[in-house]
């Protein structure tokens, strides 16, 4: 997990703002299933949105630290229900120095 600096946050809201959430958790938490979509989005995408839906029993800062902490990610912004990440790739698709 890469600590950010407030240049590059701001940069990534900005880039997130337009993005549909990729992955949804619900009643079921944080499983594998999840896991491995998060996984396959931020290979995929560098920056993704998570929804938390109602069924969801954890506290909506516990699942983005757990999240970010399996998958190496950072977290960006925790809005309401909606959980932005972001983690650097090899072919570093976003600019956010």
């Amino acid at each position: 997990m890469k600590d950010l600096n407030g240049k590059q946050i701001r940069r990534l809201r900005g880039l997130g703002h337009h993005l549909k959430p990729v992955v949804m958790i619900g009643r079921d938490d944080v499983t594998e299933q999840v896991m491995a979509a998060v996984e396959e989005n931020l290979t995929a995408k560098e920056l993704i949105k998570i929804k938390i839906q109602e069924g969801c029993s954890l506290d909506r800062k516990d699942v983005a630290i757990l999240i970010a902490e399996k998958s190496g990610a950072s977290v960006v912004q925790i809005l309401g229900k909606t959980i932005l990440l972001y983690r650097q790739g090899p072919e570093n698709l976003l600019d956010i120095s």
